[in-house]
């Protein structure tokens, strides 16, 4: 299927490793140019040679931590350098450390709201001039699960994204007049770096073998896996496409039918 996302300019953050180089993979195969970002250069800058070569779009990598306006605003200046505006924006950042609500302090919550909340709104305003005043644009926040059935033992999480959520809605009924599209994606086990590592935790802390707690979970999701960077790569890429123009304002679930709900 062609996503007629081809020349289009897109922004992925936290693209070093999975879901958003998942994301960053899937728009590059479908011909788009990109700016990618993470915390550690040297990482972002390989990944980027790593995608020009396997789909020879231009991909600039920047060095960016989502949680410091100057290097957001430091972003937005080398996408106006070399690329000149933005058309899609992919928001990602790294999510909080697991514990339960009694483990964190108040500046734990804090830090976890400056993480997950408060970056995607900076990124959003930095970024969302360019795609009124060309009248096209295809904002996409990645959140979890947890904003519809929050998981025990991730307390930060579940309370600092459940307000992405209600952000991007809300930025939804004020930009459909730019032909600007605003959604969730929330992802449920995905396998990823953190995945890995919050099944280690879990392991370490309930003295259980790690293919136990994996199989565990794999036994609570109806299709009996946890999910590939792929697959979230590619409904992500769709989202965030000129033929998903009538899809604004929605939280997707790509969770293989963990969560129970009907809605």
């Amino acid at each position: 299927m062609d996503l007629k996302i081809k020349g289009k300019i897109g922004v992925v953050t936290a693209a070093s490793q999975g879901l958003g180089r998942a994301v960053a993979e899937n728009l590059a195969a479908e011909g788009a140019d990109l700016l990618i970002c993470s915390k550690n250069e040297k990482k972002i800058s390989r990944t980027a040679r790593e995608i020009v070569d396997k789909y020879g779009t231009k991909i600039i990598p920047v060095a960016c931590d989502v949680t410091n306006k100057s290097e957001i605003d430091n972003m937005r200046s080398v996408m106006e350098k070399e690329f000149g505006t933005c058309h899609m924006l992919f928001v990602n950042s790294g999510g909080p450390p697991p514990g339960t609500v009694d483990a964190f302090s108040d500046d734990n919550f804090r830090n976890a709201l400056e993480l997950n909340l408060l970056s995607s709104i900076n990124l959003v305003n930095t970024f969302i001039p360019f795609m009124k005043e060309q009248k096209w644009g295809r904002i996409l926040a990645n959140t979890s699960i947890s904003v519809k059935q929050p998981l025990g033992g991730l307390a930060l999480s579940n309370v600092s994204r459940a307000g992405v959520v209600s952000f991007i809605k809300t930025l939804s009924d004020n930009v459909g007049k730019y032909n600007i599209t605003a959604n969730t994606i929330a992802p449920g086990y995905i396998m990823t770096e953190r995945v890995v590592n919050l099944l280690m935790d879990r392991s370490e802390k309930e003295g259980r073998d790690y293919d136990e707690i994996k199989m565990e979970i794999e036994n609570m999701i109806p299709v009996g896996k946890i999910g590939s960077p792929e697959e979230f790569g590619a409904f992500s890429a769709f989202l965030l496409s000129e033929i998903a123009s009538y899809i604004t304002g929605v939280t997707y679930l790509i969770d293989g039918g963990m969560y129970r709900g009907t809605m």
